[in-house]
């Protein structure tokens, strides 16, 4: 069926044998036109029948998310090579699945305790050589500064000196105060703190020396590049010692033991670098090993995952089914289109064939009480304008679809708005810049179908007339040139815009009215059609399609009558003369016929209707109301019957009420749909006149300095202005209007939309949130 009306639809109901549900479902979901019902709905989803299935699948998942995270965090990415289509068996894969899981994981559990030793071993190092640093110059340092005090006391012999001398060689070597340390490396922002609290902690009797590490260091716990500085503390006693422990645990510091023995600190670097070198082997293996498993699991990672989405969706599907009381055959209820009825059988058949069952699966229509979903057939062209009217509501089951009809106004409204042909021409550009990468850009939603044709408003095709009367050839594009740059350009150029936009609005809200006939013909409704759609266009037209007449007339004769005093008057003095502002013979008579006209349609939608659907129901359940009682105890069974009858109280106080807002809203919106459409008029005159500031302003002010650097500047701002604000912001308010004007001004004077989208079962369908 064509796009006009939403293909017709059927409630089916399935009968498969056990051992053909699972092909079954698998061929419906390659064919994708069946809509499931879940007739479990009742049920908790632990307590249907395929829950253990659903929840292996779903463990599956897990680990192909474990493995992309992996492959994203080593810089790789899955195939998209279409490789040749292998069948896995569930079982198959998911040990599969598991082993990979289990080898990656010892990967890297190995990985991160040879990187672990390896940054203590870095850490290590650093403080081996700073800490040598210092206790080599502090040694350096004593040794200078003994020279010294020994060459003082030879030249400055005293009387005491040999005495003092004589005390100091004496002094017992167990009562000299031996100072002790801990080194290791704290992280650089936490030094200072680190230092004032040592200093708090122990009242000053510590002696902290830090030297900064240039790069970056990998901390051993958090695997993280921290700056560190490496620190030496000195201390004396126990106590001291715990405070000092206690401290560098709280700030996160690494402790490493350090020789004072010069000679055994060059022992320690050189093992140290030593094991270095066979961890950084190791560590590199390990890494290569991570790497090439996981570029095998990448090869194929695209197919598993496909396949797990398959069947976990295959499962979910299966746990919408019923069970029959043999438990031999699965009830499934759904919806497809009528054309697929052929090709739904073949699948069954097909699959009951590859299945070896003896019994095959029945398919038969059911009568249907709800209303059934919508579906349209799109293609790449006509789904963003399908998806344009979906946004506003989903069109009900075969009532006429706006988006046959946007598919040309829309575009056509967009370009009178943006209202110029060279901006049109970029646009057009950057549309088949997107549609020559449309595969790089498939991902992406870009719908710019409507960016393909772009007018200019100002410059409608024309001829230099009075009246019809052609006085010179036509141009071939555009008007008068002359009237460029005079000061009559703006109030001609504005009254033939703001005209132009109330014909077209016209027609537009015209073409909705009668979409709404041929909606109430194919529906059967009546009553819609002589107390809904012909009170609807007498007084649409009666007014404004008069308005529309008389602004054609005076084009067509040149006359200069004015259409403001015309359209007052003919409410406020309907039988004064016209005078100059008369254009045709007759013209009084008409407004007085129009006036009353449109005075008679508002009382025509209003009152007949709900009397007619009063009278209507009270035809169609007279009789109901009576049946015959055979005893007593048959009361609720006979009430539950007299339900199914399907009678429904009529409430004639909400009919009205809804008929009157309805006949409120057409009357009041046939004048403010008709003052919307302006906005054709107004953004047209907001896009020339930004157009003719940015270049009167910018490019020729700045041309007129004759100054190179001006003129460079002048032109980046130009640039600049017109693609920022003419051809992103002009663009986006262009298509935001458009929109409005569609979903409002075009679409409730037929358009529902209180449908449902057909959605399908199909693979094709599924995503990476489906996993």
């Amino acid at each position: 069926m064509d796009l006009l009306r939403s293909e017709p639809m059927q409630l089916v109901q399935l009968i498969i044998p056990v051992e053909a549900a699972y092909r079954t479902i698998s061929y419906l979901g390659d064919l994708g036109l069946f809509q499931f019902k879940d007739l479990n709905a009742e049920k908790s989803p632990f307590q249907r029948t395929y829950a253990t299935q659903i929840k292996r699948c779903g463990e599956m998942a897990r680990k192909l998310r474990s493995f992309k995270e992996q492959m994203t965090k080593a810089g790789l990415s899955p195939s998209t090579r279409s490789m040749a289509r292998a069948d896995f068996i569930l079982d198959d894969l998911e040990v599969k699945l598991a082993e990979f899981e289990a080898d990656l994981t010892e990967i890297k559990a190995n990985n991160e305790k040879l990187q672990r030793a390896y940054s203590e071993l870095v850490e290590y190092k650093l403080v081996l050589q700073k800490g040598g640093e210092f206790f080599y110059s502090a040694q350096n340092t004593a040794v200078a500064w003994q020279r010294e005090v020994e060459a003082h006391h030879i030249g400055e012999g005293s009387i005491d000196s040999p005495l003092l001398l004589e005390q100091e060689i004496s002094t017992d070597p167990s009562k000299q105060v031996k100072l002790g340390f801990v080194s290791g490396l704290v992280p650089r922002e936490k030094s200072m703190a680190f230092e004032r609290i040592l200093f708090r902690a122990t009242r000053g009797n510590v002696f902290l020396k830090q030297a900064l590490v240039e790069d970056c260091v990998i901390d051993p716990v958090l695997g993280e590049k921290i700056e560190k500085n490496v620190f030496v503390i000195f201390f004396s006693g126990e106590r001291v010692k715990n405070k000092i422990l206690k401290i560098c645990d709280a700030f996160g510091a690494n402790r490493y033991p350090f020789m004072d023995d010069l000679g055994k600190q060059y022992q320690m670097i050189t093992e140290v670098s030593r094991r270095l070198l066979e961890l950084k082997t190791t560590v590199d293996a390990g890494l290569l090993h991570w790497s090439n498993l996981l570029q095998t699991i990448g090869r194929q990672f695209e197919q598993w995952n496909h396949l797990v989405k398959k069947e976990k969706s295959i499962y979910h599907t299966l746990n919408m089914l019923s069970i029959d009381v043999t438990k031999k055959c699965l009830v499934a209820e759904g919806w497809c289109p009528v054309f697929a009825t052929n090709q739904i059988q073949n699948a069954l058949k097909q699959a009951t064939f590859d299945s070896n069952s003896q019994i095959g699966a029945i398919f038969q229509v059911l009568h249907a009480k709800e209303s059934p979903p919508t579906y349209f057939r799109t293609n790449k062209f006509t789904l963003p304008f399908q998806e344009i009217v979906d946004a506003y509501g989903v069109a009900k089951y075969q009532e006429v679809n706006p988006g046959v009809y946007v598919i040309i106004t829309f575009p056509f409204l967009f370009a009178v708005m943006f209202g110029d042909w060279g901006h049109g021409i970029c646009l057009l550009l950057a549309t088949l810049y997107f549609i020559v990468k449309e595969k790089k850009f498939s991902s992406q939603v870009i719908s710019t179908g409507f960016l393909l044709v772009n007018y200019k408003l100002d410059y409608v095709s024309g001829a230099s007339i009075v009246g019809l009367i052609r006085v010179r050839p036509t141009y071939p594009f555009g008007v008068d040139p002359k009237w460029h740059g005079s000061r009559s350009e703006l109030p001609f150029l504005n009254s033939l815009k703001m005209k132009m936009s109330i014909l077209l609005g016209v027609a537009q809200m015209n073409l909705g009215i009668i979409l709404s006939y041929f909606n109430a013909t194919f529906f059967g409704n009546n009553l819609n059609i002589w107390y809904q759609f012909v009170p609807q266009m007498i007084f649409l037209n009666s007014l404004f399609g008069y308005l529309s007449l008389l602004i054609i007339v005076k084009w067509c004769m040149g006359s200069q009558a004015d259409l403001y005093h015309v359209m007052i008057y003919m409410f406020l003095s309907p039988t004064d003369d016209l005078g100059e502002n008369q254009l045709f013979v007759g013209q009084k008579m008409l407004q007085l016929v129009l006036l009353l006209l449109a005075l008679v349609s508002i009382p025509w939608m209003l009152f007949p209707k709900p009397f007619l659907l009063k009278k209507q129901h009270q035809e169609r359940h007279q009789g109901r109301s009576y049946t015959l009682l055979h005893s007593i105890d048959d009361s609720p069974e006979l009430e539950r019957h007299h339900d199914s009858l399907g009678h429904v109280d009529f409430e004639f106080s909400e009919v009205f009420v809804h008929q009157l807002i309805h006949t409120i809203e057409f009357v009041l919106g046939a004048v403010s749909n008709t003052a919307s459409y302006l906005r054709l008029w107004a953004l047209s005159l907001a896009h020339s006149e930004l157009s003719s500031v940015f270049y009167e302003k910018v490019l020729l002010l700045a041309w007129g300095f004759n100054n190179v650097v001006i003129l460079t500047i002048g032109i980046i701002v130009f640039i600049f202005a017109t693609v920022g604000v003419l051809l992103v912001m002009e663009t986006l308010s262009a298509f935001l209007h458009a929109l409005r004007l569609h979903w409002v001004e075009f679409q409730n004077k037929f358009y529902e939309g209180d449908g449902y989208k057909f959605y399908p079962f199909s693979f094709a369908l599924l995503t990476d949130e489906d996993a």
